[in-house]
């Protein structure tokens, strides 16, 4: 595998309520928690919690079986919100958001928190990224190294 580089640009945000909105396309995904300003109808994110990918973002997060954990994060008067950005093939998805987990180390992620089994990878974010970093890079972990030799 050689380096490579990914620009993810978010659109967003969309509360639980409106997920319908989010992309039924192949994608990232942030999971938020914030607050919703119903006069100025805006959102305050709080804290990401997770990142996912999918080839269906809207269906994935509508049946996410993480769901539950995620509103468990939920502080009083906070509500889920969500972005996405579009990326494809399935391949450069799940490299890309590793890349994310490993860089952010979201709380409600449990995969390649501490580890990065692919070769260096730059991500650049863009758009309703809150709380994402706009670019970063990071490289294969040796930890990973010995565990994709074992395979």
């Amino acid at each position: 595998m050689a380096a490579k580089t990914y620009a993810l640009t978010f659109d967003g945000y969309w509360r639980e309520p409106n997920i319908s909105g989010l992309p039924a396309k192949s994608g990232i995904y942030g999971v938020y928690a914030c607050t919703f300003n119903e006069t100025e109808r805006t959102v305050d994110l709080k804290r990401l919690l997770y990142i996912g990918e999918a080839a269906d973002v809207q269906g994935r997060v509508a049946g996410h079986e993480k769901l539950p954990a995620w509103k468990r994060q939920l502080k009083q008067g906070e509500v889920l919100c969500f972005n996405a950005a579009l990326i494809s093939p399935e391949a450069d998805r799940q490299r890309a958001e590793a890349a994310m987990i490993f860089e952010h180390k979201p709380p409600c992620n449990t995969e390649c928190m501490d580890s990065f089994p692919f070769d260096t990878t730059t991500v650049m974010t863009g758009g309703k990224n809150a709380l994402m970093q706009p670019s970063f890079t990071v490289v294969r972990t040796e930890k990973a190294a010995v565990l994709a030799r074992r395979w």
